[in-house]
């Protein structure tokens, strides 16, 4: 009853808003409710880790003993795990890949318990201390809350993407609290083209989300950063060594997270992976704790050019050559961070990758700085670590456009803009000569399902073969005779007709132009069968089949009708006119 009441007034209402609030407005409207909602979903999961992880850390492990890191990241996992299981009941996927494939495939619909199942399943698992990060989880229930509203008001594809795009806008400015990033963002990861009728909802709800962050978590940076020297020419090369460091190190990251990601999926069963991932990451926490959660006081720590945290390890040794031991445990922790965060996913913990790649980073900029200390070389370990975070951001994510921009807002100017702009690009280009296609659009990519800025391969991505499957063709049996034949020619619209067996296999066509000679032979009538007739087609498509793949083979056949089978068996045709047709239609759409 409740429901029909509800359905009713909505109806009302959205006739009201289609007579009285253009869709500019409107669209404007939504995308500040989109970066509130966001905003708040950052506030929440961030205040909610900061307390668990309070309560764990200084309440029990600092009272009690550090062996305890070894065991708090398997029972988050194990809860979150318990979570999806019980209370959700569907599988929580990762953000962005699962942004992207909405947008992609799915006409932009993101699941109902995408807008809390990410808080609360990441919540657990980052607070307890898997290392992942946040910014994920809360850019996929920004983009959920953004899908929803946009079919809750029957919104359009074109405006759904968009009313997307604006929640996870709002949650990396209120994340960051960069507003200019969190535009970019949407336009270089999720896709989004910068177009007039998109900027100015992406500028409310980037600013929406900013303002939500300040109201409600103060004026304070998550990253804070004090420039103390700003860029000097002579740190030129180094710079230059430094992206190619960050390029080489997010092309590791990749493959091996990528690699450990294949090898979980081959374990059988959640509880299985369970076991073997947790244990694998509270080993490595215990031997290195900075990989304990987020790594946010780890990364701070970077960015005054301070490593005491290394410390903390049992691996470390005051008694033997402190250079020589720092240099190793920060390479340590450099290259076996990114298997923490691949082990929290494969045990079935939930988060993001932005945190790790920002870790790694921030490390690699003191790593570097430190050994140049060493060769007598003074680099400012700050800028370098700050500039390390930007490099990896813009290798692992492919964002190069993000990782400047983010960066340079964190550091309250653009004082080391050029360094930023530098290693960013070296980095990107260095990882994108091995790894075309970032960990976000890897799997999306290899089955043809990516987006990019391309309006004409979105849009035949968006073409459905099963679709476009055209039915009102004459079926004819092999073991009909050309009298019969003729019969069924008489009362079709088609010249084609398609020849199938009892058991529906397709066997072949007959074509019009091929019969049209013998069709005038009465005699033959009773002596000639259609198996005498019909041939078998250069190419045939299936309904899985992509769209790109099938305008190939209108072009390397010359056929204006290809057979559409499923397993062998007749389903109909898809014409060359019905997909021009279709694509003008689906052109226009994006155009407008």
């Amino acid at each position: 009853m409740l429901r029909v009441f509800t359905d009713k007034w909505l109806e009302k209402f959205l006739r009201w808003r289609l007579n009285r609030i253009p869709d500019k407005q409107f669209m404007g409207m939504m995308a500040v409710g989109a970066g509130l909602v966001a905003g708040l979903a950052a506030v929440v999961l961030k205040n909610t880790v900061h307390f668990i992880r309070m309560g764990i850390v200084e309440g029990v492990v600092m009272a009690h003993q550090p062996y305890l890191f070894f065991l708090f990241p398997l029972l988050g996992i194990t809860l979150t795990i318990l979570f999806i299981r019980y209370v959700v009941r569907q599988k929580v996927k990762h953000g962005v890949p699962n942004i992207l494939y909405s947008i992609a495939q799915t006409e932009g619909k993101i699941d109902r318990h995408n807008m809390y199942s990410s808080v609360v399943t990441s919540a657990l698992t980052v607070g307890f201390g898997g290392s992942a990060g946040l910014e994920g989880p809360t850019v996929a229930t920004g983009a959920a809350y953004g899908s929803n509203l946009g079919r809750l008001f029957r919104l359009n594809h074109r405006q759904v993407s968009l009313l997307i795009a604006c929640g996870c806008a709002g949650a990396i400015a209120s994340i960051f609290k960069s507003p200019i990033a969190a535009i970019v963002f949407a336009v270089e990861v999720i896709m989004i083209d910068l177009t007039m009728a998109s900027i100015i909802p992406l500028l409310l709800a980037s600013v929406a989300g900013a303002l939500t962050s300040h109201l409600l978590l103060g004026d304070g940076y998550l990253y804070s950063f004090q420039l103390t020297e700003g860029f000097l020419m002579q740190d030129l090369p180094y710079y230059l060594l430094l992206g190619i460091a960050a390029g080489l190190l997010s092309t590791y990251f990749s493959r091996v997270y990528m690699s450990t990601g294949a090898v979980f999926k081959r374990i059988q069963g959640p509880w299985k992976k369970l076991m073997v991932g947790g244990l694998l990451l509270g080993g490595l926490i215990y031997l290195l704790p900075a990989f304990y959660g987020e790594g946010y006081e780890v990364v701070n720590s970077c960015l005054r050019g301070d490593f005491s945290y290394i410390q903390d390890s049992p691996l470390f040794s005051e008694h033997h050559d402190t250079v020589l031991v720092s240099i190793i445990l920060l390479s340590a922790i450099v290259l076996l961070k990114v298997f923490a965060t691949a082990f929290t996913f494969g045990a079935g913990g939930v988060g993001g990758v932005f945190a790790p790649a920002f870790f790694i980073g921030a490390n690699l900029g003191i790593l570097f700085s430190r050994i140049a200390e060493q060769l007598n070389i003074h680099l400012n370990a700050s800028n370098f670590a700050l500039v390390g975070m930007a490099g990896m951001m813009a290798g692992v994510l492919h964002a190069p456009l993000t990782a400047i921009f983010m960066i340079a807002e964190l550091t309250g100017g653009y004082e080391l803009f050029l360094p930023l702009m530098l290693v960013s690009t070296i980095a990107y280009i260095t990882t994108k000569y091995s790894v075309p296609h970032s960990i976000y659009t890897e799997q999306l990519a290899e089955r043809g399902e990516l987006l990019t800025h391309d309006t004409d391969q979105n849009t035949m991505k968006r073409l459905k073969v099963a679709e476009l499957v055209e039915t009102n063709f004459n079926i004819v049996s092999p073991d009909q005779s050309l009298g019969e034949l003729v019969k069924v020619i008489s009362r079709s619209e088609r010249n084609v007709f398609p020849v199938v067996d009892k058991q529906g296999y397709f066997k072949g066509i007959v074509f019009m132009n091929d019969i049209r000679e013998i069709i005038f032979q009465p005699e033959k009538y009773d002596s000639v069968y259609v198996k005498d007739l019909m041939y078998y087609p250069k190419a045939t498509v299936s309904t899985s089949d992509s769209m790109e793949s099938v305008a190939r083979l209108f072009q390397e056949t010359g056929n204006y009708n290809l057979p559409v089978l499923e397993d062998g068996k007749y389903r109909g045709f898809v014409s060359r006119a019905n997909v021009f047709s279709t694509y003008r239609k689906l052109l226009k759409e994006f155009s407008e």
